[in-house]
């Protein structure tokens, strides 16, 4: 590894220290101290949850902003990615968990609405291609919101409306998707998420990712069989002409057996609803950054997230980055705030070797505090290493 003189940083977010594009510039920095004329190129990378949005722009995307409404239907400035007809769309800048006020949560009643108004932003903006990142909400409802959104109608058995969020879709008595925006006929849309979770049962989305929402055990039961009536409603929704939406309720059964149903609390099932084809995350987003061109200029590739653990094996935007790098020949070594993946793990997973914060700092909550000036002194560790 010694001599290496093109580095390319491509690590995800340290969930609630730093930013992707923050780990880059820490790491860039570090690696500067010990090696001064190293060329480094930073990519910052995202696997289809929060920080998607703001990975596309440093790739180069044009951040747009938009008001639409949050979980609770309250109106937020909310962004997506233009590059080109193709968009990305982040659906937690709409629904995610960072748009409840602190301490709130909403399990039954939070709504994907404002993620079906930024789909719809991205159609205006002229989106034939909208990579529509998962993952991060505060919602369990289906996705019925973001197809409310888009033209959907749910009524109750009085005709009317019935309540936002997954609690409402229990006084579902009829679907109509005849209205969906036509627009979506013509689109490619991938689902792009780390989860492969279905959208009922054991590991169905109530099940899985309720309780990070507030969801009690009774609410996790009420979520579940709603969002199973949800689906059994929509079987009985028949052809509805030749836009978006046609036919789909024929297959709704199978779409909320399919894995990545229930990515979201459920957004997944209605974005396959509107004809999106399901991807892991940050394989669709390596695609659409520009991942490969910038993996053939580098010698050295640095990812990483703020925990290396069993989850990052499991599509999360480190593992991408190494199996990707590995299969290019390319040497691999990870940054984290917390390690808690052995050395044979890692050497498996494509990563040579992992830094972690708590290398330098023990204590937890300074690594977090202190996460950026910790990083610059790992990045000089790894300077020393592999570039020395």
């Amino acid at each position: 590894m010694r001599g290496t003189r093109r580095v390319l940083v491509a690590a995800d977010k340290f969930k609630g220290s730093l930013t992707a594009v923050q780990v880059a510039e820490r790491v860039t920095a570090g690696l500067r101290r010990v090696a001064p004329d190293v060329e480094v190129e930073a990519l910052p990378v995202a696997d289809g949850g929060d920080g998607t949005v703001d990975a596309a722009v440093a790739a180069g995307f044009e951040r747009r902003e938009v008001r639409v409404a949050g979980p609770l239907g309250d109106e937020v400035t909310a962004a997506f990615a233009l590059r080109g007809d193709t968009a990305v769309v982040e659906m937690a800048e709409a629904s995610g968990l960072q748009r409840l006020p602190a301490g709130v949560f909403a399990p039954l009643t939070a709504s994907t609405y404002g993620s079906g108004e930024l789909l719809r932003a991205a159609l205006d903006a002229g989106a034939r291609t909208i990579v529509f990142g998962v993952g991060g909400s505060a919602t369990t409802d289906g996705g019925a919101g973001m197809l409310s959104a888009l033209g959907a109608r749910f009524l109750d058995a009085h005709g009317e409306p019935i309540p936002p969020g997954g609690g409402g879709l229990a006084e579902l008595a009829r679907a109509d998707l005849s209205g969906l925006d036509p627009r979506l006929a013509a689109v490619e849309l991938v689902l792009a998420s780390d989860v492969d979770n279905p959208l009922t049962g054991p590991k169905g989305a109530p099940a899985v990712y309720g309780p990070q929402k507030g969801a009690s055990a009774e609410d996790v039961a009420t979520l579940d069989a709603a969002l199973a009536h949800f689906a059994k409603v929509l079987e009985g929704v028949g052809g509805a002409g030749a836009g978006a939406g046609a036919g789909a309720g024929s297959l709704a059964a199978e779409y909320a057996a399919s894995p990545g149903a229930g990515a979201a609390g459920g957004i997944g099932f209605g974005a396959m609803l509107l004809g999106a084809r399901f991807q892991a995350g940050i394989e669709v987003m390596l695609d659409v950054l520009g991942f490969a061109p910038a993996l053939e200029r580098a010698s050295l590739v640095i990812t990483g997230e703020g925990s290396l653990d069993e989850q990052t094996l499991h599509g999360k935007a480190p593992a991408g980055v190494a199996a990707a790098a590995r299969a290019a020949g390319k040497d691999v070594v990870a940054v984290c705030g917390r390690l808690a993946l052995a050395p044979e793990v890692l050497e498996r997973a494509g990563i040579r070797r992992a830094y972690a914060l708590t290398e330098i700092e023990p204590d937890v909550a300074t690594c977090i505090a202190e996460a950026g000036t910790i990083l610059e002194r790992v990045a000089e560790r790894i300077g020393s290493d592999c570039l020395g």
